[in-house]
This record gives structure tokens, sequence and C-alpha cells, in this order.
């Protein structure tokens, strides 16, 4: 008996010393960070601190959505900003349907399939595997501020809150119940392009560990770090419009009118300034279009406008890459064809 038993827990140490927990093949539902750090990658560097009283994936989804939650004693807390939602100017939901090629075309074609906003920001949805933020030329836009948040979520989510959103500084546990949100919506195996060729190596690298670092670079090539953002002005002869283009796509345009202007516009959801689904709000703003003025479409979809005395409110600028020269002009002539 004494010998069976040795036996056996000889068996259970072979079994234990030999045991992989990642000997299986991954699923579509697996997030991609856990793979990654089955394969030996590096682990996040901003994870939540769910330790700190009041944080909760919950409070920070409630934060985002409607700017309200609870804190710790149960009590409600003040709107997080007067003027804008998180979600005013982000998606929560993923946006493009190639996250190592984003393109704003592709971008307005699945937003228009899924029924998703078409937003100067980009999507939470991954944010949390990204390792930079308010990255390329946003520099330009808030100079220093930018310094601080550029490699720390953390901050990043601060200087959204205030200066961007227009609103208060976010208490300690408010910011992490934010990240817990984020790590909740991390990116997963299945929101990645990968082909049945690099699946069967990350598989047979997570069964046998090796060539792990293949199978790693493989991951980490299906998705962007940072999100790119290039400003651009209008156009230098408005009446003429940009160089370059030949034609333009009035169905484009309505697409952009619909799932971009009216999505803050309508019914003053976000601003101050009302548009709707009508011949006057179109008229409108084609008779405004070419002109110099703060209701010049070139203007405040490249220069966005500024909060003033009064009136914190403004519109941020689309970066090229969220809208392109192309979808402006689009626009353009879906206004101008709509007062016909």
């Amino acid at each position: 008996m004494k010998y069976i038993i040795t036996a056996i827990l000889a068996g259970f140490l072979t079994l234990a010393a030999t045991w992989n927990p990642g000997s299986k093949n991954y699923s579509n539902k697996d997030s991609v960070q856990s793979i990654i750090e089955q394969l030996g990658g590096p682990e996040l560097p901003h994870q939540a601190d769910l330790s700190m009283p009041g944080v909760s994936v919950e409070k920070g989804m409630e934060l985002l959505t409607t700017g309200i939650t609870t804190n710790a004693k149960d009590r409600k807390t003040k709107p997080q900003s007067n003027h804008f939602l998180c979600t005013s100017c982000h998606n929560m939901l993923q946006e493009d349907p190639d996250l190592a090629n984003p393109d704003p075309q592709k971008r307005l074609d699945y937003a228009v399939e899924k029924g998703l906003p078409f937003l100067q920001g980009t999507t939470f949805y991954g944010i949390i595997n990204r390792t930079s933020f308010y990255n390329d030329q946003y520099i330009k836009k808030y100079a220093d501020l930018v310094k601080d948040a550029r490699y720390d979520i953390r901050n990043a989510i601060r200087l959204c809150a205030t200066t961007c959103a227009q609103g208060r500084p976010l208490e300690d546990w408010e910011v992490e119940s934010i990240l817990a949100y984020f790590e909740r919506t991390g990116l997963k195996m299945g929101d990645l392009l990968i082909s049945s060729e690099e699946s069967n190596k990350i598989n047979l690298a997570l069964k046998d560990n090796a060539n792990s670092e293949e199978a790693l670079e493989i991951i980490q090539s299906k998705y962007l770090k940072a999100s790119p953002a290039k400003f651009v002005g209008p156009p230098e002869d408005r009446k003429k419009g940009p160089e370059g283009i030949v034609s333009t796509d009035i169905q484009n345009g309505e697409a952009i009118y619909k799932f971009s202007c009216l999505h803050c516009h309508e019914n003053k959801r976000f601003s101050l300034f009302e548009l709707g689904d009508d011949p006057l709000s179109k008229s409108f703003l084609d008779k405004h279009f070419n002109k110099y003025t703060r209701y010049s479409t070139y203007q405040v979809v490249r220069w966005g406008t500024s909060p003033i005395p009064g009136k914190k409110a403004y519109m941020p600028n689309y970066p090229e890459d969220k809208m392109s020269v192309q979808q402006l002009e689009d626009l353009k002539a879906y206004l101008a064809q709509a007062t016909k």
C-alpha cells in the first residue's frame, strides 16, 4: 500500500511539473492580454487598484455613460461634467474592422453597419491595450498638458475629464473604476484578424512553449498600441475645395451627417447649436460651408470651436485620421444637393 501511495504521489508530482495552464488552444473570447502573458509577454503597465474603497467596474461604466455614479458611502456623485459625457466623443465598442490598419472610410462603413456614431475620439474598447495616449499632433492642441498624459493612462483620463469634457477633476477611486472598466473591455483574440496559419503558430507556442517570440509578434502586429492623430486645416480656397478630389459620394456624405453631425446636434444632445434631418438645417450648413465664419463646417470640423466665458461647451475638431479630406467633401456635396 505504501508503495502504491508513493507511486501515485510521484505521478501527481510529475503531472504538476509538466502541466501547462496554457496547454489548450486559445478561444476568440480569450483576452489578448492573457494570451500575451501566457506567451511570456509583458504585463499591462496600468492595472486598476481594486482594493480602493468605492472602486468597481460598474461604477466606471456609469461614469463613462452617464457622468454620475455612487461613492463608497452609496451617495450620488456630482456630474462629472455639465456639458459632455465621455460618449459624446468616444464609442464604447470596437469601431475599426481592422485594428492594425485604421482607415476613416472603413470606420464609417463599419459605423453604418453597426449603428455606431462616427466620432472625433478613439473608442474606449481596447484602450487598455494601448501604451500611449494623446498621440502625434495632440501636442499642438494641448501643449504641455499632453506630457504627463502621453504614457500614463490615469493622467490621460484626468486630462480628458477636466480639459476635453470641461468638467470637474475625478477622484482617485473614480479613475480606478474607469480603469477597471477598461480592463473588462480589453481586446479579445476574436477581434484580431488572424489567419489560420498564424492561429496554428500561436496555439503551438501555447502548448509547447516554443517559438513564443514569433507568436507574440503575430498577436502584437494585429492592433495598434497608439491611436494616430494628424490635424489638418480647411482648404486654402474654400469655394474650389482641396486639390486632388475628383469626385464626391453623396451617400457617404449623408452617412457622415447622420452618424456624426446629428449625434451631437440633434435636439441639442451635446451642443447648444441644434440641427435636424430637415431641409432648413442642411440649407444653413450649405450656405455657410465655404465662408469664413464660426458656422462654416470647414472651420468647425478642422479647427473645432473654443470654450468662451459663460459657455464652456465647445466642438472638438476631427483629425484627418477620423474624418478624411475626401469625407468632408462628401459631406459638403450631400448638403449642397439636399437643398435642391
